[in-house]
């Protein structure tokens, strides 16, 4: 009698804990979302409802007449010669710009390493885009590269002839100037702050068994940076993607055919409330976006697997 009423005593105890142990999940699942809700709705209202409109643009006809038209839409796209002439032009500049930019923060990132004179001149330099707008970067530029600008004076006293930088074959290689000098110190930081996380007993141990400065670069912390070297790219790319209001502000909406980049595309695609057309090419490029970082993050992962294990 006495191991019944136990028994049943212990069946009660267990079914009370069950009842307070989901209690005490779905409190904390409750204050979870009420810390994610805020952020999952802003995402969810301003970044993947109006996608998904963009997605249901491409396909329709118009919005004044909804019939489905599947790829009719991308076709146009794909064949509007604009749309060419601005993909080669932001391909280019992307291939251009985008390793400079890895390699060139990574090289600042170990020279600052290092113990050289002049390091927070040389740090501040590659900073001071970082706190000034976009706009006062640019007029920097515009100074140096205007017709009458300072480098054109430059080449006047030297007995050289002016050039029109900004409407010349120089004009992409002024762009991707200002691009390196404006992101450089940010790609930077976040190579010092990786250098920095690197197992210095790794080093040392490498230097004791007489290893070269290239072998512990290449060997050691490459592989080790190889996480930061996967997000400064993608983060490059995305901003080389962005150029458009540097080359707005310095040329207008209809630069020279070399500058005339994506987004003056849509830009000017925009403006005629051509949103079909608009679009297909923003659906096409998120599509081309999501599979080159794919591509990387499969290198990123062959290349630093043993690292991170």
């Amino acid at each position: 009698m006495s191991t019944n009423k136990d028994n049943k005593t212990k069946e009660k105890k267990s079914i009370k804990e069950r009842i307070l142990g989901l209690n005490a999940r779905t409190k904390d699942f409750i204050q979870s979302w009420m810390f994610l809700g805020p952020s999952v709705l802003g995402v969810s209202v301003f970044f993947i409802l109006p996608f998904l409109v963009v997605v249901y643009y491409s396909v329709i006809k118009s919005p004044i007449n909804p019939e489905f038209v599947f790829l009719e839409n991308f076709q146009n796209v794909l064949d509007n010669a604009a749309f060419k002439i601005a993909v080669k032009n932001t391909a280019d500049f992307s291939i251009i710009a985008v390793p400079l930019a890895v390699v060139l923060s990574l090289g600042l990132a170990l020279m600052l390493e290092a113990k050289i004179p002049l390091k927070s001149q040389f740090r501040t330099f590659f900073l001071s885009p970082m706190m000034v707008p976009v706009a006062s970067v640019v007029l920097i530029w515009q100074v140096l590269f205007h017709n009458n600008g300072a480098i054109n004076e430059v080449l006047l006293f030297f007995g050289a002839d002016k050039i029109d930088w900004l409407k010349s074959e120089w004009a992409l290689g002024v762009i991707v100037m200002l691009y390196l000098w404006k992101n450089l110190g940010y790609n930077m930081i976040l190579f010092m702050a990786a250098l920095a996380n690197i197992p210095q007993e790794l080093l040392e141990a490498a230097e004791v068994e007489g290893s070269s400065a290239f072998y512990k670069f290449f060997a050691i912390k490459l592989r080790y940076l190889s996480p930061t070297v996967l997000f400064v790219t993608i983060l490059s790319m995305i901003n080389s993607f962005k150029v458009f209001r540097e080359i707005y502000l310095l040329t207008g909406e209809y630069p020279v055919e070399r500058l005339y980049m994506l987004q003056h595309f849509m830009n000017n695609t925009f403006e005629s409330l051509d949103y079909q057309k608009l679009s297909a090419a923003a659906v096409l490029m998120a599509i081309v976006m999501v599979i080159i970082i794919a591509l990387l993050f499969k290198i990123e992962d062959a290349f630093g697997k043993d690292v991170e294990g």
